[in-house]
């Protein structure tokens, strides 16, 4: 079976799997930005998923196929932050022991997110693959279960559940903008609207500080290459060699677009001042992303997936303090 039915098949299967584990977000319509963009623009609101991001999807999926002799062993994960309280959150519902390991540069919010769900944090790397892959060798050395933030099957398909729950409010989208780091969402989603709709375009939205995807889609092979600080922190850092995700976002990705620091805190202030409601970096990736291609979207219907919400206060105050954005 090629791909993206497999991964649309499993993301079907996941949705029925964790149905009552999931809250089925908001596909929520903004006035304002489709008055401003002569479109219909839908926001997915996975910032109100329980934890604050779409990765609840993922975790919970992973962990519920998983048997119960390995899920006794306990569970290891690597994260940037919304994937360990994700992590987190699904192993004390599912009575599942653990470890997370963070980069050291992780917001002091999502540090303090995964542990108020019970995770135990420990700090380790400057680079997601880093963190990784440290996570790996702990998780082997311990015998116990390394829970992937997107190189796994079933996380992908976890992810995919936001996908089949688009496409279930709104069959007829046109365009869809995701931002990618690891590329389990975009893989996930992304392989759901194609095998929906395969004339869906999908735009993958990634910040220049970290364009890792973008650059190995573009020299055709996972690339090494370094990560600059970046207001989508939850994006940042490298891809593992081998990673499904790559072939994944080859067949479902139409478009890639890199975006600034000032785009992406320009994208956020509009979708705060906007919709009322607070957002990461990572989600103002998409947004930045969707205005940068604002021409091409005349009359189309348009959802962009809003990832996360949780982001450090000094970074919200930072962009905060900056002139209004207008559209």
């Amino acid at each position: 079976m090629p791909i993206v039915s497999k991964t649309a098949a499993a993301a079907s299967a996941a949705a029925k799997r964790c149905a009552g584990f999931l809250e089925h977000t908001p596909l929520q319509r903004s006035s304002t930005f489709s008055d401003a963009l002569d479109a219909e623009i839908y926001f997915k609101l996975e910032n109100r998923q329980t934890t604050g991001s779409f990765k609840l999807r993922g975790a919970t999926n992973r962990l519920l196929t998983l048997d119960d002799e390995v899920r006794a062993r306990g569970c290891v994960a690597a994260s940037s932050g919304n994937h360990g309280a994700a992590v987190a959150c699904s192993m004390r519902s599912l009575g599942v022991t653990g470890v997370i390991f963070v980069p050291e540069q992780t917001s002091s919010a999502k540090i303090e997110k995964i542990r108020s769900y019970g995770g135990d944090v420990r700090l380790f790397g400057t680079d997601g693959l880093d963190t990784e892959q440290h996570a790996r060798e702990y998780a082997s050395k311990a015998g116990m279960f390394y829970l992937s933030p997107y190189n796994d099957e079933q996380v992908i398909a976890g992810q995919g559940t936001c996908g089949v729950e688009i496409i279930e409010d709104l069959p007829d989208v046109d365009a869809v903008f995701i931002a990618v780091g690891g590329g389990g969402l975009i893989g996930g989603t992304g392989a759901v609207i194609k095998a929906h709709n395969p004339g869906v375009h999908v735009y993958g939205c990634q910040p220049l500080a970290s364009p890792v995807m973008t650059r190995s889609i573009e020299a055709g092979e996972i690339i090494d290459m370094p990560s600059e600080a970046t207001l989508s922190d939850g994006t940042a850092g490298g891809i593992e060699q081998g990673a499904v995700t790559f072939e994944l976002s080859q067949a479902v990705v139409d478009d890639w677009i890199v975006v600034n620091e000032e785009q992406i805190a320009a994208g956020m202030r509009a979708f705060m001042a906007s919709e009322l409601d607070t957002i990461e970096g990572a989600a103002g990736v998409a947004v930045a992303g969707m205005l940068a291609r604002r021409t091409e979207l005349t009359g189309k219907r348009v959802v962009v997936v809003i990832c996360g919400g949780n982001i450090a206060e000094d970074k919200l105050a930072g962009i905060h303090s900056a002139e209004e954005t207008e559209l």
